[in-house]
């Protein structure tokens, strides 16, 4: 599975819906689902834990495709000699 393909999911799934919300307050549903995430991380409670790193990927992929931004390439713009030090493929 790949970002790029995770993207456009969240893209044809959400961004109607994102896109009438508008940015402001889809980036404050991230934050909400980030708060969410750091409770869980204090619970321990794996279950939460991953139900909300979830969340926070599919908001981050929202607002992405809210502002016209390939979050793959910039993930690899940004962390490529990391990528390829892990063997990660193109």
């Amino acid at each position: 599975m790949e970002l790029r393909c995770l993207q456009e999911a969240m893209k044809k799934a959400f961004y109607e819906r994102d896109s009438a919300r508008g940015l402001y307050a889809t980036f404050t549903w991230l934050v909400e689902e980030v708060g969410e995430l750091a409770e869980a991380l204090l619970k321990r409670d794996k279950s939460s834990i991953e139900e909300e790193l979830a969340d926070v990927l599919a908001w981050t992929l929202s607002i992405a495709n809210l502002v016209g931004v390939d979050a793959e390439e910039a993930f690899r713009k940004k962390y490529g000699r990391e990528i390829d030090a892990a063997g990660c493929t193109r």
